[in-house]
């Protein structure tokens, strides 16, 4: 352990002083990928001071009791190696999942997609509903979130809502999220107070840099029409709503959230830069998947994760077989405990993984 911490803080020494370099600060992917490398290897080298420290008070304290001239000092040092002692295979661990390289995205910001599926109207209801569980959620992290577009449901929610979410360590957190969700519940609808199934569905974009995907404008057809629905004067006389036609895909892509043209512009190309990565990392993903089965971020928009039982008071997430009688909580944008349980699911995985690879 003590050799692994050792060599990640030869190379934390080295971006330490390659980010003060000229030509670094020049190169702005270079720098910005240098930075975030820095603030993940100081995390495990002040990790890796605690452990240290923790040996040395180890050792000290064995080395006082071997030599047994001061018994005030022997019972001392035995209090301290019991704490000591107790301390180690806790941080151990710590170390162990620091040191599972992470997902170069993880620190990305975000495009969420969230799309009614089966169920009709209620379905178009629970896509409002796990919006605004999303929106409690990034409230409570101090993360910004902006809507790109939204359709509107028939009796309420959205048939589909776009939003980016912008903040520290955003997809690292939300990737999990991936996925179908169903709910269970009496819809409003129902005079026979039956039970409907009804699903949505979450896609989770890591948020492209402009330096991530080569875009060429020239592929890119822009349409101009003016805004639909609720607003203010200048719906449907200002020709501000944007649709981005990617023609070697055909991704099409709509912002017509702000007032600006310029502003729904540079929202929708965030949005087309992200699907078109999001297009190069599934064919990475499915590479790495011949290497590395990962059942928590498969990234399988058609997998079925989650449940939410109104009936019970349940959400059974399917993958880490975790069931919360905490349904009101949850649905009101507590779902870290959720979260927590599938990071640490995954780094289990990841870790399991590289032991055997060595």
């Amino acid at each position: 352990m003590l050799e692994k911490i050792q060599i990640v803080k030869q190379r934390f020494d080295e971006v330490n002083d390659l980010i003060i370099q000229p030509d670094i600060i020049a190169d702005q992917k270079r720098y910005i990928q240098l930075n975030k490398e820095y603030k993940d290897l100081k995390q495990i080298v002040e990790k890796g001071e605690i452990y240290q420290s923790l040996i040395d008070n180890i050792n000290e304290a064995e080395e006082i009791i071997a030599d047994g001239s001061d018994e005030e000092m022997i019972e001392m040092a035995k209090m301290e190696l019991e704490e000591a002692r107790a301390k180690l295979p806790g941080l151990e661990e710590e170390i162990k999942y620091m040191l599972v390289p992470k997902d170069p995205d993880d620190s990305k910001d975000v495009v969420v997609e969230v799309r009614a599926g089966t169920g009709g109207d209620e379905a178009s209801i629970f896509a409002g509903d796990l919006y605004r569980m999303y929106t409690k959620y990034c409230e409570s992290k101090g993360w910004k979130v902006s809507v790109v577009d939204f359709n509107e449901g028939t009796s309420g929610g959205f048939k589909e809502i776009i939003f980016e979410v912008s903040g520290e360590e955003v997809y690292g957190t939300l990737k999990f999220e991936a996925g179908v969700h169903r709910v269970q519940r009496v819809p409003q609808t129902e005079t026979q107070g039956r039970v409907h199934t009804s699903a949505a569905t979450v896609i989770v974009l890591p948020e492209a840099e402009e330096f991530d995907v080569e875009l060429n404008m020239q592929d890119v057809r822009i349409e101009r029409t003016t805004s639909t629905g609720p607003g203010g004067q200048s719906v449907n006389t200002t020709y501000s709503a944007i649709k981005l036609h990617h023609e070697p895909t055909g991704i099409i892509v709509s912002c017509q959230d702000q007032k600006s043209q310029h502003k729904n512009l540079e929202k929708a190309l965030k949005v087309l830069r992200s699907r078109l990565y999001e297009a190069e990392l599934a064919k990475k993903m499915a590479a790495d998947s011949v290497k590395r089965k990962s059942m928590v971020s498969s990234g399988d928009r058609s997998a079925k994760i989650r449940t939410y039982n109104y009936p019970q008071g349940r959400v059974t997430d399917h993958r880490i077989g975790l069931t919360l009688y905490d349904l009101s909580n949850i649905i009101n944008g507590d779902i870290q405990r959720i979260i927590d349980e599938l990071m640490l699911a995954e780094n289990t995985e990841k870790l399991k993984a590289d032991n055997e690879v060595l």
